[in-house]
Formats: structure tokens, sequence, C-alpha cells
């Protein structure tokens, strides 16, 4: 990237290309680029099993059938959907609340 940003004249002083020649380097530098070595760790490198999963289980709980849901409505029912899957996560939460209180609106 560095050799065709000295080659494009267009490249040479733009701040976009800087700035990704050195977004690339910092996540090279830290590990976080090497492919082959999470490949053979058996890591995912996409991120397309979060999504796909998150688009299910979004799916899943706001379009049955003849559900109509505000932004708010959606959120509070989303949090909750995530508070009890996995199921150890619930007791998580109940345990803060019975720690710090639970603000409520009057």
């Amino acid at each position: 990237m560095r050799a065709l940003a000295r080659e494009r004249p267009w490249a040479k002083g733009d701040q976009d290309v800087q700035w990704a020649i050195t977004y690339f380097a910092n996540q090279s530098t830290a590990g976080r680029m090497d492919y082959s070595s999470r490949v053979a760790a058996n890591e995912p490198i996409g991120s397309g099993v979060t999504e796909a999963a998150c688009e299910v289980i979004v799916k899943q709980r706001l379009c049955g059938s003849g559900m109509k849901w505000t932004e708010g409505g959606s959120a509070v029912v989303l949090s909750l959907w995530a508070l009890s899957y996995p199921p150890e996560r619930w007791a998580q939460f109940w345990s803060k609340v019975d720690r710090w209180g639970f603000p409520v609106a009057a």
C-alpha cells in the first residue's frame, strides 16, 4: 500500500490514504491481521457467523406475524432477550441488581 501511494500522484499527500496506511500498519503490528495463524488455530476470521446469529435472533423475536414495535419497545425486548441467552447472563444481571439496585422511573 505504501509503494502504491508513492507511485500514484493523487495519493502522495492524500490524508485518507495516509490514514488507511496507518490503520493497516497498526492492525498488522498488533497481530489482528495475521489471518493464516488464526485459521491454523481454528479461530474465526470473519463476522458472518456473528452477523447471521444476530439477524436470526432479532428476526425470531421481533418479526412475528402481526407484530409492530416502537424503537424503544424493541430495544427493551431485545435487551431482555440478550439477558436470557445464555441462561447464566440472567443470573449475572440479577446479582448486579441485588448488589447495586435498579433505577426505576416514576
